[in-house]
């Protein structure tokens, strides 16, 4: 064990957590109607628990157990055979166990921003624990648990590149939000704007800090690869948020607060799969090329398409992760065959499971809030409270 990557994966942990806790709950939440920014709040908290306990079960073991090149097995379900001296290269595996929990947090409640404001909270409980172990833990285990797209899969020596999620986050979850978006159908009531710019800002400020943890603690290791990837996802973000704001004030005029920070999430979802591998230089052309990139895949979803992706989380996180991914191969750190070849088999097992799990669930829980809810808003029709008393 080395204690100086114990200690920074641990830190790490705390930082990607804060990233859903509170930084995505604040994120999506001053998107919303102030009707339904508690809702948000209650989906975002209870996801992140909820996920916890899945991981702990066999959500792990699914993703990093030894089976075969398909999944992981049940032989690490409970943590069975882990202790405190069990490692996992230089770190403890438990603290490896922590640190990748707090991905199969995040990942399931990126999906939350496809259809916040009309989503019965039944169904998104339900569906995001099944997604958790039928979609996201097996192809966690294709790529970073020695699965069939590690390297000396089914790409030969040099796997799918993917250093903290471009694929195995980004792509799942923006891909599910799409398919539950054009399922549940469009709110009633679309166009209306975010209900607290700042809650959105600061939300964005806490997933951009929370994000060095996301991208430097993926090294596993205090090291300069660490110190690379940090370095890197910042330059990116700061990219995207001029070059999203630039290019909303040649389009429209003016450069909108909400805007810019939407750009440095797409800079930093650009990044993501590609921070252990490029340098500074092709960190900026990345958050440049995003910044534009994510803003119009937003035009193209929203308005030329017609799918109302509430928060735009197939074009924010999708757009960039796929993107991020690609540029791997552009820049000479891995192979076309690879990344191309993984981000189509991985699309296609995700949209398909998906469908399947949600046709699934609605079963058992409607899907959708009745249309009296989601006029009065879901603060106060599924958890009885208001997030502002008017009255005082």
């Amino acid at each position: 064990m080395n204690g100086a990557d114990t200690a920074w994966v641990m830190v790490a942990t705390a930082l990607v957590l804060f990233m859903t806790l509170p930084g995505l709950a604040l994120f999506y939440g001053g998107l919303v109607r102030a009707r339904n920014v508690l809702s948000v709040f209650m989906q975002c908290f209870a996801v992140a628990a909820l996920m916890s306990i899945v991981w702990l079960v066999a959500g792990y073991s699914i993703a990093f157990g030894e089976g075969n090149a398909v999944w992981g097995g049940l032989s690490k379900a409970f943590l069975f055979g882990i202790g405190p001296d069990t490692l996992a290269g230089t770190i403890p595996e438990i603290c490896f166990f922590a640190f990748q929990m707090t991905f199969a947090v995040i990942t399931p409640a990126l999906i939350l921003g496809a259809f916040v404001e009309r989503i019965s909270f039944g169904f998104v409980l339900t569906f995001c624990a099944i997604w958790l172990l039928a979609v996201y833990a097996p192809v966690t285990h294709w790529i970073w648990g020695g699965g069939m797209m590690s390297d000396g899969g089914i790409f030969g020596d040099t796997g799918t590149r993917d250093f903290a999620g471009g694929i195995v986050v980004h792509e799942t979850a923006a891909l599910a939000a799409l398919v539950l978006a054009i399922m549940i159908g469009p709110r009633h009531k679309k166009s209306v704007p975010p209900h607290n710019p700042g809650m959105v800002a600061m939300g964005a400020g806490m997933l951009w800090v929370g994000w060095f943890g996301f991208n430097g603690g993926s090294q596993l290791a205090a090291d300069g690869g660490a110190a690379m990837a940090i370095t890197v996802t910042h330059i990116s973000a700061a990219a995207a948020s001029l070059t999203w704001a630039m290019w909303e004030r040649i389009k429209f005029g003016k450069s909108s607060l909400v805007g810019l920070v939407t750009g440095t999430i797409a800079g930093l979802a650009s990044i993501t799969p590609a921070s252990g591998f490029v340098g500074p230089i092709e960190a900026l052309a990345i958050g440049c090329v995003a910044g534009i990139l994510c803003q119009e895949a937003v035009v193209l979803v929203r308005e030329k398409i017609g799918i109302d992706d509430t928060l735009d989380v197939f074009a924010v996180h999708g757009v960039g992760g796929i993107f991020g991914t690609i540029m791997i191969a552009v820049f000479g750190q891995g192979t076309a065959v690879a990344q191309f070849g993984a981000l189509a088999i991985v699309g296609v097992y995700t949209v398909v499971l998906t469908w399947i799990i949600a046709r699934v669930v609605m079963v058992l829980f409607p899907i959708r809030v009745s249309a009296e809810h989601e006029t009065n808003g879901l603060d106060l029709s599924t958890h009885g409270e208001r997030a502002y008393d008017m009255t005082s």
